[in-house]
């Protein structure tokens, strides 16, 4: 099984950035504990600040992948392009945000990819990224 977790701007930060919303573990040990538990899946990662960075690689691994786990960050909020491309790759995505955006400010409540999305997990910390990889293992 082939999963792509893209993570969106700042997302470089957890660990760092604001750990009372988003913890004090740096993705990347989170993202090799979830490695070792899950030896039977091949996981690609990319981050990037960028927006067009993002469409670049949803588009590069939304026809190859068993699943995309897509944190989109702030642009979740703003980004029509990344929603576009959302609904224009074959690869089902899982929507994650580690912070509950329904408990953040106002312009945080609505998710222009969601739509795009086969599912959306927010809220539960990094445990959504295993929350949205055990679903596309179920598939199988």
């Amino acid at each position: 099984m082939n999963i792509c977790i893209i993570n969106g701007p700042n997302l470089n930060l957890v660990g760092r950035r604001q750990p009372e919303i988003y913890g004090e573990i740096y993705f990347e040990e989170y993202l090799e504990k979830l490695i070792q538990k899950y030896p039977e899946v091949n996981f690609t990662y990319y981050q990037s600040n960028v927006e067009g960075d993002l469409i670049n690689q949803l588009q590069e691994t939304g026809f190859l992948s068993d699943g995309i786990i897509l944190n989109a960050g702030g642009y979740t909020h703003t980004s029509v392009a990344i929603a576009d491309c959302v609904a224009s790759i074959a690869t089902p995505v899982i929507e994650v945000h580690i912070s509950n955006i329904l408990n953040r400010e106002e312009f945080r409540h609505s998710s222009l990819i969601a739509k795009a999305c086969k599912g959306s997990i927010i809220g539960l910390g990094l445990d959504g990224y295993e929350l949205g990889l055990k679903y596309f293992i179920e598939l199988q």
